[in-house]
């Protein structure tokens, strides 16, 4: 397991008299969401949300939209993670996601402007209690695309039942705009970035549920995408290890990052140190991939275990040893996962590692080779650094530059924080090689964690989505995660290695990651 670091929340501190407005709940048994201002000013005031659930089910996640009137907007919140500030709101737990019968949750907000939410549904229903919201308009029907340019997208749906007062258009939990008729143009979009929308429809007492998704590729974009694996999450041989057919099947994902392989009595590559190349699991789960119409990227390194890189005495012997396990299996790619002190943090080793791939491309030169390191969320820090500019000075021939956005220290929006860590890549290649921001893009990829984190930094199904998006809007050459294991929800707090420590569906994050492109 990779090193993780904590993520901190921000609280606002109440000062003044408090001011209650409650949805009184309509049924006795009813997960409800009540509405408090805990202390208000000339210009704004500081409020709540109290979930508390009726039921005599546990609830394993929840969601909370409302609508803010015109002039009044959020400024800060805190205890969940939010989508919109102005508008219609949609907010969703953190940590605090699972609610056991009787039990509560909260989130808290300061406002700018005095308007109190209206139209709030929890769970798709209305926060006063029941399972559905008397009065909500009908789920539109057979949304689809109309026309398509290197910049927009037009869309078009057929009226909801009921009385409608509008329509919002969503990619995933964000708003992309609200229209009165059936039909609306996404404008601003990225030539070749693929896009999927919903849409819902809405009146003072509620919102619909959602139509069918759509989703649709503007024209144009780069004409050299990269080769096969841009896609290909982390799946290894402990943590009940799935069916990686079953996986495909069900998701649509071909490719898979195998970790690791490490050193084993010197300078010899194994798995995990300890199984061999050919003739066993390890083996079987190549031919399995393969079977399903995908492939393979070996892992070499990660955090724990003996590592090649400090074994392998020059990079002769360590570009050997690469070469061991590219000729055993044929490969297309390589992934190498430095982010131990041993290899990492030593000048000598990391040297020796981006030399040995400097051979090993020569070599290979249809090799796709991915370096994958940790950073910061402002971007890879001074080791990192030193690597890209190693790799630059020395025509090492790194086809992608990895980052893994967690282990942060903090980052409690993974989406804001994954986006501005790959920006300060974007940065530094550049600087190292000259490109411009299209072809940094190009050589990048990112590298998140599902779920939880063990210092519980939380990324949700939908901010992956948005990471998604991030990466395919940009032409990022590689979107990975850790891991397929772990893509099965148990909500609860608790992280290990078999799922993702949230209410979640099984294969949610791999299926979101099976549609990245490049």
């Amino acid at each position: 397991m990779r090193r993780l670091r904590i993520g901190v929340i921000a609280a606002v501190l109440a000062t003044a008299a408090a001011t209650v407005i409650s949805q009184t709940p309509a049924f006795a048994a009813a997960a409800t969401a009540t509405f408090t201002k805990t202390s208000t000013w000339g210009t704004g005031y500081e409020a709540k949300y109290t979930i508390t659930n009726g039921t005599g089910s546990t609830i394993n996640g929840w969601t909370v939209a409302f609508d803010l009137p015109s002039g009044t907007s959020i400024s800060s919140s805190w205890d969940s993670n939010r989508t919109g500030s102005t508008g219609h709101i949609v907010v969703t737990n953190s940590w605090n996601g699972t609610i056991a019968p009787g039990g509560t949750a909260s989130f808290g907000f300061v406002a700018a402007g005095s308007g109190d939410p209206a139209n709030c549904t929890l769970n798709g229903a209305s926060c006063s209690g029941g399972t559905t919201t008397p009065g909500a308009p009908g789920a539109p029907g057979n949304l689809r695309v109309t026309a398509t340019t290197n910049t927009s997208l037009a869309l078009a749906w057929n009226a909801s039942t009921g009385s409608p007062t509008g329509y919002r258009v969503y990619e995933g939990t964000t708003v992309k705009a609200t229209v009165t008729a059936t039909s609306t143009t996404i404008s601003g979009l990225t030539a070749g970035s693929t896009h999927t929308y919903t849409v819902k429809a809405y009146n003072a007492q509620g919102e619909s549920a959602a139509s069918n998704s759509i989703t649709a590729t503007t024209t144009g974009g780069t004409t050299n995408p990269p080769a096969g694996g841009a896609a290909a999450p982390y799946l290894y041989q402990w943590g009940d290890p799935p069916n990686p057919q079953t996986v495909q099947s069900a998701t649509g994902i071909k490719w898979f990052t195998l970790a690791f392989v490490l050193a084993s009595g010197g300078c010899n590559p194994a798995w995990d140190g300890s199984r061999p190349l050919t003739g066993g699991v390890d083996q079987t789960v190549i031919n399995q991939v393969r079977a399903g119409g995908g492939d393979v990227i070996p892992s070499f390194g990660g955090w724990s275990g003996n590592k090649l890189g400090p074994n392998c005495s020059t990079p002769q012997a360590l570009a050997g040893a690469y070469q061991t396990v590219i000729n055993a299996y044929g490969l297309k790619a390589i992934d190498i996962d430095i982010e131990n002190t041993d290899e990492f943090e030593n000048d000598t080793v990391r040297n020796r590692i981006v030399d040995a791939l400097k051979i090993v491309k020569q070599n290979n030169p249809s090799l796709k080779v991915i370096v994958t390191f940790g950073t910061a969320t402002t971007g890879p820090g001074y080791y990192a650094q030193q690597l890209i500019s190693r790799a630059a000075s020395t025509g090492a021939g790194i086809d992608v530059f990895t980052i893994m956005p967690f282990d942060f220290g903090g980052g409690a929006n993974m989406y804001q924080s994954t986006v501005s860590a790959s920006e300060g890549l974007k940065t530094m290649l550049k600087s190292a090689f000259g490109w411009d921001d299209a072809t940094a893009y190009k050589h990048m990829g990112i590298s998140g964690m599902n779920g939880l984190s063990d210092q519980q930094e939380n990324t949700t199904p939908a901010q992956w989505q948005q990471i998604r998006d991030y990466a395919q809007n940009n032409h990022l050459a590689r979107l990975a995660f850790w891991s397929v294991n772990r893509d099965r929800g148990c909500a609860g707090g608790g992280v290990v290695s078999n799922c993702s420590g949230i209410a979640q569906n099984t294969w949610q994050f791999t299926q979101i990651t099976a549609t990245f492109t490049g």
